[in-house]
C-alpha cells in the first residue's frame, strides 16, 4: 500500500514541524500500545513540507508506506493574529455583533454547549480584563485625588501596561487566540477572504496532481478549522475532475467547527461544497469527533445541520471517538480539562483505539473506504437542520 497523505491544519500559527513532532511522539506511544511497527524519515517533496512513514503489522503481515504532507497556511494565521489589543478588541465588538445580529450565534446555541462556551469565553475574557484594568486605574485615580489631584487624568495610563501584561501570557489562556480565529472565520459573514481563496486553489491543484500519480490512496485530513477548508478543497478538486484517478480519494474531518461558518449568511461557497461533497460518488468522506472535545461540534453531521443534505446524501459517515471508551480512565482524567489539548487527541495515540488508530489510517494498509467503509454512522449524531441561511453560490 503506498499512501499520499495531505494534512489541513486548523487556525494554528505554528509552523508544520509542530505536526511533525507531534506524529513522531505520539506513533511511538502507540506503538507501544498497539504492538506495530513505525519508522519516520525526512520526505524528498520539492516544493513542500512533510515526512515519509513506513508501517509494517506483524500481527497481519502487511506492510505500507506513506508519505504526509502539512498543506500549510499558518502564514495568514500570524497575519490575522498580528492585530494589536485595540484591533483585537475592535474584532471582539465586530464579530459579536456578526454573530448575533445574524442570528447565528442563536442557531448555533442548538447545537452543542461545548463550542459556543468556548465561542464565549474570549469575549468574556477579554471584557474581564479591560475592566480589571479599569478598576486599577480609578483605584489609582482615587488615591492620587487624596494627595494631587491635578494629577488624576494620568491614572488612566496604567491601563495599557495592564491590558499588555495579560497579552504577554496569552499562550496560557488564549482569549486573544480563540477571539482572532473566530474574527477571521467571521470577518466576511462566512465568505473566505481573497489570500485563503487563493491558498485553497493550491491545495486543490496539488492534490489533483497526486491523483495522476502512483498512489493506491490519496487521502485528504482536515483537523478544526482546517475541516471545511478541506471540504471546499475536496469540492473544487471533483468541479475540475474530467479523467480517471489512478487510486481512491479520501477525507477525514477531525474536530470540526463547520458550523461556526456555514451557518454564518454569506457562506453560500461553503454551503455549496458542503452540498457538493455530500452526493460525491469519488470521494469517500468520514467525519471523526468526540463529544469530550468541547472545542468542535461533537457528531453533528455538519450537512444536515447546515440544512443542505438532500435526499442524494451519501457523506460523510460520522463516527465518534469517544474519549471516555478510548482512553484510560487515568488518560481522560489527566485531560479532562486541558481542552485544547484534548481539540488535538485526534492526532494522538489512543489507549483503546476501538478502530479509531490515527497511524494505521494515515500509514497502514487499509484505505479509509476498507477500514470504515462497513461501520454504521454514530447513533448519537445531531443530524435536525439548524441554520436559518441555507442559500448555496
Amino acid at each position: 500500500m503506498k499512501r499520499r497523505v495531505f494534512c489541513i491544519p486548523g487556525f494554528d500559527p505554528h509552523p508544520p514541524r509542530r505536526y511533525r513532532e507531534l506524529y513522531r511522539s505520539e506513533s511511538q506511544k502507540q506503538v507501544r500500545i498497539s504492538g506495530y511497527q513505525v519508522e519516520q524519515k525526512a520526505s524528498a517533496l520539492k516544493d513542500g513540507y512533510g515526512w515519509s512513514v513506513s508501517l509494517n503489522d506483524e500481527g497481519t503481515q502487511r506492510s505500507s508506506e506513506a508519505v504526509i504532507e502539512i498543506l500549510g497556511w499558518s502564514d495568514i494565521v500570524k497575519t490575522s493574529m498580528s492585530s494589536g489589543i485595540v484591533a483585537t478588541y475592535w474584532s471582539l465588538a465586530k464579530t459579536a455583533w456578526i454573530y448575533i445580529r445574524s442570528g447565528t450565534l442563536f442557531d448555533l446555541m442548538t447545537l452543542r454547549k461545548g463550542p459556543i462556551i468556548a465561542a464565549l469565553y474570549p469575549v468574556g475574557f477579554l471584557i474581564l480584563q479591560l475592566l480589571f484594568a479599569l478598576l486599577v486605574a480609578y483605584g489609582i485615580a482615587q488615591l492620587i485625588e487624596l494627595a494631587l489631584p491635578y494629577l488624576m487624568p494620568f491614572a488612566l495610563l496604567i491601563i495599557w501596561p495592564i491590558l499588555k501584561g495579560f497579552q504577554a501570557i496569552d499562550h496560557r489562556i488564549f482569549a486573544y487566540y480563540l477571539m482572532q480565529d473566530y474574527a477571521h472565520s467571521g470577518q466576511f459573514k462566512g465568505a473566505y477572504a481573497q489570500d485563503l481563496k487563493e491558498r485553497l486553489h493550491e491545495f486543490s491543484q496539488k492534490i489533483a496532481q497526486a491523483c495522476t500519480e502512483d498512489w493506491d490512496e490519496v487521502l485528504v485530513i482536515g483537523h478544526s478549522s482546517g475541516a471545511h477548508l478541506g471540504v471546499s478543497v475536496l469540492a473544487e478538486l471533483e468541479r475540475q475532475h474530467k479523467g480517471p484517478r489512478r487510486g481512491t480519494l479520501s477525507f477525514l474531518s477531525l474536530g470540526q467547527v463547520v458550523p461556526m461558518v456555514s451557518f454564518l449568511p454569506q457562506a453560500q461557497d461553503l454551503r455549496r461544497n458542503l452540498f457538493e461533497l455530500s452526493q460525491s460518488k469519488n470521494i469517500f468522506w468520514v467525519d471523526v469527533s468526540a463529544p469530550g472535545d468541547g472545542c468542535s461540534f461533537a457528531l453533528c453531521d455538519p450537512v444536515e445541520v447546515t440544512g443542505v443534505a438532500t435526499e442524494n446524501k451519501t457523506a460523510p459517515l460520522v463516527l465518534s471517538a469517544s474519549f471516555t471508551q478510548t482512553l484510560n480512565a487515568e488518560t481522560w482524567k489527566a485531560l479532562r480539562w486541558r481542552f485544547f489539548r484534548l481539540h488535538f487527541q485526534y492526532l494522538c495515540a489512543f489507549d483503546h483505539p476501538n478502530g479509531y488508530d490515527y497511524f494505521q489510517i494515515t500509514a497502514g494498509a487499509l484505505t479509509l473506504k476498507e477500514r470504515f467503509g462497513a461501520r454504521a454512522p454514530s447513533k448519537s449524531r445531531i443530524t435536525r437542520a439548524s441554520s436559518r441561511y441555507r442559500s448555496l453560490s
